[in-house]
């Protein structure tokens, strides 16, 4: 059992930081997956309270890491709230609509689309909010893959 918990763990894990790259995949999920299947197949012994409370912490923080990453990142370059709205869209749907570049020109043309039809901006302005919600996504991945990365270590610190 302990193989089996280990590698569904280790495989949960995987997932998780794709989920870095493709926003559709809930990242934080796939994370409390591992700790969950490897409490299921080998023991939760290890995994007090204490444990739980702090990776409860680190998902708020995730969750608002994602959500202040982007907000910056658009508001720093002037951006208005329906340019974060259609940053955020286009961060959806792009990987979808444009494979592999989608990741980025999503939330890009999202951007500049929103604050063109909504906020009736000029071109050179939709642009520099278009290039924020692309800095504010990169900024996202690496904070999250950074906190991420940090829940990992405290379950194996846990498990010794």
């Amino acid at each position: 059992m302990l193989w089996i918990g280990w590698t569904l763990a280790i495989i949960m894990f995987a997932i998780a930081f794709v989920g870095l790259i493709y926003p559709v995949i809930p990242s934080v999920v796939f994370i409390l997956a591992g700790f969950l299947l490897y409490g299921a197949f080998v023991s939760f012994e290890e995994l007090t309270w204490l444990f739980w409370v702090i990776q409860v912490l680190f998902v708020l923080l995730l969750f608002g890491a994602d959500t202040l990453a982007n907000l910056v990142g658009v508001k720093r370059f002037g951006g208005s709230k329906a340019g974060m709205w259609g940053s955020t869209i286009g961060l959806l749907i792009g990987p979808f609509v444009i494979p592999v570049v989608g990741i980025l020109a999503g939330p890009f043309l999202g951007a500049i689309i929103a604050e063109l039809i909504f906020t009736r901006t000029s071109i050179k302005q939709a642009f520099r909010t278009g290039i924020g919600s692309v800095v504010g996504f990169l900024t996202s991945v690496v904070v999250k893959g950074i906190i991420m990365v940090v829940m990992i270590v405290i379950f194996l610190f846990f498990l010794r």
